[in-house]
């Protein structure tokens, strides 16, 4: 790849992101982030019934992905023109969009709009200029499949509707109203097309609530290296970016890496970083557990946080490699063939440095399962790498209601906390829906700062010294240590038994009473 010029104007960023102001049909106006998602969220419409909904995110990421960079070219075109330069320069661009691929080349065309799109994508990812950064992200999309879109008249009917849909839309940095808008908004989709795919939203969405958790836990800093290794559309990396710049640091100094095994999931991640402005992350293509991408000088690469959810308890993760692992990763043991979730987790502790530390979302069954999740656990505690043990509430997550927990696991405990581990009972606290259950603000604030305090909670949290685990046989299972139940009140049964009494005797009384009332006015015998 050739090496590419800094463009003349510093003001002039990448594909990066920004945000819109009221309509966006108006020309003169800023998108506003909310006018910016409803419009492209109406994109669905237009393929509602047409194709399964869980086929509508490849179309439209891709759409929205070539109008940003179109549009973003025209931009700078403009500004190398003022400059005096030549807007057909590769190198005046970030990236550099042929002729073919401009929007109102797009638009020109009335029918066969799925080959032209195909080759608007192809031409864009062949461009010598654009190198590595864009190549494989749109060619998973293929917008001529009759599968998907109909034949060639019902094909040309939508995409048409689609194309004139995205020219309605500005997507200039200047028609931005905010830093980072696009890659909101890019969230925003990944979001609302996770919970319009149901079950299968889970294989490429992590709730958002439940990131921010996880990364608040490991707290990453600037020059980290970060590796999530089952990146799905990329939140997490993306939330340690995030926490970075909330935290005063440069997100621009941390070095992240994934790898997505789903081609198609690993193209909606590459859009959501370059959308970002993120345009150095090595986001990998493969199976990691049977071959590992990050590897360097024929050793894996090593972080200081690794983050993931990966897939709850994989049916054919890769056992028969397991058992011949080149890179070591599994001396802990090898998991049952039909369970993959500690294959992943000690893949993690693999690439963790000497004073790295990992966050993982893991079904409770990792907790308190036998057999040779039992020896892996033992040994994660015989080497003390166990922090901490969140329980998450039910239903959270797309795809499965089973209760889920968080797992800190440290090769660099501070003193204080080793030989311990805290668990925390977080299950109870969540706000409902009706479709699933959401962790809210308070709910991951409270989470953080008893982890960060690491101290006893009652009815919450304890700290338990790693003997008392060994003395169950290394149980995990979190209500083994927290008492979650209400004290029971405690009764004076001397005290209970002399009212008792005397509300009898005060019965009996009024009774007597009573019946003298009834025969003075003739009642009775």
């Amino acid at each position: 790849m050739p090496k590419k010029a800094v463009p003349r104007n510093s003001h002039r960023q990448a594909v990066a992101v920004e945000s819109p102001k009221s309509t966006p049909f108006v020309s003169g106006n800023k998108l506003t982030q909310d006018s910016l998602e409803r419009h492209l969220w109406s994109a669905a419409d237009i393929l509602r019934g047409s194709i399964d909904s869980s086929d509508y995110k490849n179309f439209i990421f891709g759409l929205l992905f070539l109008k940003r960079l179109s549009d973003r070219f025209d931009e700078e075109c403009v500004a190398v023109k003022k400059d005096g330069g030549n807007p057909e320069d590769p190198d005046e661009h970030e990236f550099f969009v042929p002729k073919r691929a401009r929007w109102p080349e797009i638009q020109k065309h009335a029918t066969n709009l799925g080959e032209v799109l195909n080759k608007a994508a192809a031409a864009i990812e062949q461009e010598a200029h654009n190198g590595a950064a864009l190549e494989g992200v749109l060619a998973g999309i293929d917008f001529n499949d009759e599968r998907k879109l109909g034949d060639a008249r019902q094909r040309d009917q939508i995409l048409a509707r689609l194309i004139q849909h995205f020219a309605n839309l500005d997507l200039r940095n200047a028609s931005l109203s905010e830093p980072d808008m696009l890659g909101r908004a890019y969230e925003y989709l990944i979001e609302r097309f996770a919970d319009d795919a149901g079950k299968k939203g889970g294989e490429f969405y992590t709730p958002r609530k439940v990131v921010q958790l996880i990364v608040e836990l490991l707290e990453p800093t600037e020059k980290m290296r970060i590796c999530d290794p089952t990146v799905g559309s990329g939140g997490m990396l993306i939330e340690c970016a995030h926490y970075v710049q909330r935290h005063k640091g440069n997100p621009k100094n941390l070095s992240l890496f994934g790898q997505e095994k789903n081609l198609g999931t690993w193209a909606i991640c590459k859009m959501n970083m370059l959308l970002h402005g993120i345009q150095d992350a090595r986001i990998e293509k493969g199976d990691t557990i049977r071959e590992p991408k990050l590897v360097q000088d024929g050793a894996l690469m090593v972080f200081d946080r690794v983050i993931a959810n990966p897939p709850f308890s994989l049916d054919e993760w890769g056992r028969e490699v397991a058992e011949q692992d080149p890179w070591g990763r599994f001396g802990y043991g090898i998991p049952p063939k039909t369970k993959g979730d500690l294959a992943f987790v000690q893949h993690m502790v693999a690439v963790l440095n000497k004073h790295g530390k990992l966050g993982v979302v893991m079904p409770h069954g990792v907790l308190f399962r036998g057999s040779a999740e039992g020896e892996i656990r033992s040994g994660f505690l015989k080497d003390d790498l166990i922090e901490a043990v969140i329980g998450l509430p039910t239903n959270l997550f797309y795809g499965t209601g089973i209760p889920a927990a968080v797992l800190v696991l440290n090769r660099n405990k501070p003193a204080a906390r080793r030989g311990k581990v805290l668990f925390v009972e977080a299950s109870r606290e969540f706000r409902e829906g009706s479709a699933q259950n959401y962790l809210r603000d308070e709910d991951v604030k409270k989470i953080v700062a008893t982890v960060r305090a690491f101290a006893d909670v009652e009815r919450y949290a304890r700290v338990v010294p790693l003997a008392e685990i060994e003395k169950n046989d290394g149980n995990l299972n979190i209500t083994r240590y927290v008492e979650t139940a209400e004290a029971q009140q405690k009764v004076d049964v001397g005290a209970a038994v002399k009212a008792l009494r005397e509300a009898e005797k005060a019965r009996d009384t009024a009774k007597a009473t009573m019946d003298r009332f009834m025969k003075e006015l003739g009642y009775g015998a």
